[in-house]
């Protein structure tokens, strides 16, 4: 694995434990070249996916862009950084499984909004804003009005 740091190839691993309840290994590591210690986690990866955005552009599937759009709806509410890991692991798994090697980023966010309508209606609210693509506040009256009569 290499340094992160100064880019030195030859890292020792110190410490592996499962994590992420038995679905990842969380390694530490130690740079021989700059001292620098560090965390790598390994995942089992079912399948290689693509996203078609919405522009019809292909990428591949990125795991923490994914974790980071639900942190970003979830700052300052009161949800561990171990839920949304779960979420995300779940997510995954979930299209891996779906046998599809190519999914929408539509797919991808529909299934984001159901794990969040669940979870916290606040984070809820905050990525469908921008799911949506709210505009103006008539938008989330709109959206707060349907959450309020499911």
């Amino acid at each position: 694995m290499r340094c992160p740091f100064c880019g030195a190839e030859d890292t020792q691993v110190k410490d592996s434990r499962p994590a992420e309840e038995g679905g990842a290994i969380r390694r530490r590591r130690a740079c021989a070249g700059c001292g620098a210690r560090f965390t790598t986690f390994e995942r089992v990866q079912l399948r290689e996916l693509t996203v078609i955005k919405s522009d019809g552009r292909r990428v591949p599937f990125d795991r923490e862009k994914l974790a980071r759009s639900i942190r970003i709806a979830l700052r300052k509410r009161p949800v561990d950084e171990d839920r949304i890991e779960r979420i995300v692991n779940g997510i995954q798994r979930r299209l891996e499984t779906e046998g599809e090697q190519e999914v929408t980023s539509r797919q991808i966010g529909e299934m984001v909004m159901e794990v969040l309508k669940d979870l916290d209606q606040v984070a809820y609210v905050r990525f469908a804003s921008v799911y949506r693509n709210f505009r103006e506040a008539k938008d989330f009256q709109a959206f707060l009005g349907q959450l309020d009569s499911a």
